[in-house]
């Protein structure tokens, strides 16, 4: 499963029973209008509050994560690998245009482009995450 497709199951499983678990996420075709975003094959997501699952696994753990602005927070609270090798796999996954040797604007990139992502694919976020 790629690391996309990972979160994705992590988060939304936390919300849904497993049977409910998003398929592995696909690129959507060259020229759509939706390019810069991935597309979940075969599932509905509406109704999973993102926020509420992530803020629960922060209340839960014991190190102080920002998950709402670091992706490195967001993969840690998830039990996913933060390095820095799968970051970059992370950002060839969504379709990263920019340089990954420069990781400060890669992760914020990375972290925008996943919040983007789930509210494309019917996640519930607050208005300052989704944009």
């Amino acid at each position: 499963m790629s690391i996309f497709g990972t979160i994705v199951s992590k988060i939304f499983g936390k919300a849904k029973p497993a049977e409910a678990l998003p398929a592995e996420p696909v690129a959507p075709a060259p020229g759509d209008a939706s390019a810069s975003t991935v597309a979940l094959v075969s599932v509905a997501l509406a109704d999973v509050d993102v926020a509420a699952v992530m803020d629960q696994l922060a209340a839960a753990n014991p190190q102080k994560l920002d998950w709402r602005r670091s992706i490195v927070d967001l993969m840690k609270l998830l039990d996913v690998d933060s390095s820095l090798e799968h970051r970059k796999q992370l950002a060839g996954e969504l379709k990263y245009g920019g340089d990954t040797n420069d990781s400060a604007s890669m992760n914020v990139w990375l972290h925008r482009q996943l919040m983007t992502a789930l509210a494309a694919n019917g996640g519930k976020l607050p208005t300052d995450l989704a944009s």
